[in-house]
């Protein structure tokens, strides 16, 4: 089965990429642009077929590697 898990910086934290995309578009003509948010996205292709099994350990691995629970939040999604 394969998830992907979208990882991005906790609402009302600093985001310096999202920032500098946001300046770079403005700067290119993009003046409808109001905030840029920058995260990452993660796809896992496992051997496991339960999907509860699979959410629980996929949210484990966010928790321990994945993701920085400090600054950053991540959902994971069926693909």
């Amino acid at each position: 089965m394969k998830v992907r898990v979208y990882v991005m910086p906790k609402d009302g934290l600093l985001d310096p990429q999202g920032q500098a995309i946001n300046i770079a578009l403005i700067n290119m003509g993009f003046a409808e642009v109001k905030k840029v948010r920058q995260g990452k996205v993660i796809e896992l292709e496992l051997e496991e077929t339960d999907k509860i099994l699979i959410k629980n350990r996929v949210e484990d691995m966010c928790q321990k590697l994945l993701a920085n629970s400090v600054i950053e939040s991540f959902h994971v999604e069926d693909i």
